[in-house]
């Protein structure tokens, strides 16, 4: 009897909120689906320092994601206990992976990963593989280079989801030689190796064909044309910049809605509690000493503006965290997502509008410029101008982008094709 191959995704479980929980998730049932393979999820049982207030496991899914899989979870790693840190290690190394995929999407994680990363690579058995959701972070801070430098540079090979990313590696490390490989090209082994590939679109998410779309239109009050936020409100999505946009718009027409579907990302747990009072003080303090002030988020409302600019009775708000069984119910009475990021790696709300057939409202930022070719799965707006980003929206109306381009434009970025790119020798 011929050997698995055993694998291991660390990162968050599908306990966890948001993207990269997902990602991991999606990732080790890709995996799971190839014959011969042994998939372990790693995860965390607590990813940040203790003082963060937020609340980041997910209390209203209800379906199980690995139902029909053979995927073992092991919820072991927590941030603020380094003893769960040797723990990972003597349980990853007693399972004896080929290959362990870290996903690498905060900073601040730079120590207990860059730790864990360093003691495995010693098992000259055990490939260790970083899959590079950024290099630069959004919001940065004067430790993001460090702590990045410090949590990424024991890897055997890198996944990259955009030729940005792949260039901000090299910058970090210049005196490291890296091979660029693309998905199918030859591998000629120099240097380290980065598979530049691509946000995979996600399989966990799709449209419900039973579902009544005009129904729920007219019970959520909505127009003919409808344009959705989704997802975390961050300010680097720049949602202060999309319901501007939508305002000048919504002065030329009265078919036009804008549905803004998220968690506010700094505002999950009761405020009254002592517990939480205590956690918004001290972090408060650690963002003042190593924020800069232009990247702190804790008084970022740009719902406010909704009431400002007097669009209230054309905006659709559901400020909670969206269980995965209804994601499909906001994605499906809608024409377009909107995606007016102040900067951009790889975007998950990008990847489940691809499984929708939804076109693209981007910002010509970061990998946006490599994904949405604009008119044909999308339209492209300069950044920070809204008379351009108003422009996209009214040229979305009268010149409708086709979905089957954008269906199109993502029949290769498969799961499949992602795990059996990473599984090349």
């Amino acid at each position: 009897m011929n050997r698995k191959t055993t694998i291991v995704c660390f990162g968050p479980g599908p306990k966890f909120k948001g993207g990269i929980a997902n990602y991991n998730t999606s990732l080790a049932k890709a995996f799971d689906k190839i014959p011969g393979m042994d998939v372990h999820i790693v995860s965390w049982t607590q990813q940040y320092p203790a003082i963060i207030p937020r609340d980041f496991i997910d209390r209203k899914t209800k379906t199980d994601k690995l139902e029909g899989t053979d995927i073992r979870v092991h919820y072991v790693t927590n941030y603020n206990n380094p003893a769960t840190w040797n723990k990972t290690i003597k349980l990853i190394s007693g399972l004896k992976p080929e290959k362990v995929i870290f996903q690498w999407a905060i900073a601040i994680q730079g120590i207990p990963m860059g730790y864990m990363a360093r003691k495995l690579k010693k098992h000259k058995d055990i490939e260790v593989v970083f899959d590079l959701h950024f290099v630069v972070q959004k919001e940065g801070s004067s430790l993001d280079n460090k702590l990045t430098k410090r949590g990424i540079r024991h890897a055997d090979a890198y996944v990259v989801h955009a030729f940005k990313t792949a260039n901000e590696l090299k910058a970090l490390f210049p005196n490291k030689e890296f091979e660029i490989i693309e998905p199918g090209k030859p591998i000629a082994g120099k240097g380290i190796r980065v598979n530049k590939l691509y946000h995979p679109v996600y399989d966990m998410f799709k449209p419900d064909p039973d579902f009544d779309v005009e129904k729920q239109k007219k019970e959520w009050g909505l127009n003919k044309y409808v344009f959705l936020f989704f997802g975390f409100i961050r300010k680097y999505k720049g949602l202060h910049n999309v319901i501007r946009a939508f305002a000048k718009l919504a002065e030329e027409r009265d078919d036009v809605s804008l549905m803004i579907v998220g968690e506010a990302f700094w505002n999950t747990l009761d405020k009254k509690k002592l517990s939480t009072k205590l956690k918004n003080a001290t972090f408060g303090m650690a963002k003042k000493m190593f924020l800069k002030k232009q990247d702190d988020e804790n008084n970022y409302n740009p719902l406010a503006l909704i009431d400002k600019l007097g669009i209230g009775n054309k905006v659709y708000q559901f400020i909670e965290f969206v269980p995965d069984e209804d994601v499909h119910k906001y994605f499906q009475v809608s024409d377009y997502i909107m995606l007016f990021y102040l900067t951009a790696t790889p975007s998950g709300i990008e990847s489940i509008g691809y499984n929708f057939r939804m076109p693209m409202l981007a910002t010509r930022v970061g990998h946006f410029t490599e994904t949405v070719k604009d008119g044909y799965n999308g339209y492209l707006a300069e950044p920070e101008n809204i008379d351009s980003m108003t422009e996209v929206m009214r040229k979305a109306i009268e010149k409708p982008i086709d979905r089957e381009h954008v269906a199109t434009t993502s029949k290769d970025m498969s799961w499949d094709n992602y795990a059996k790119e990473i599984l090349r020798p």
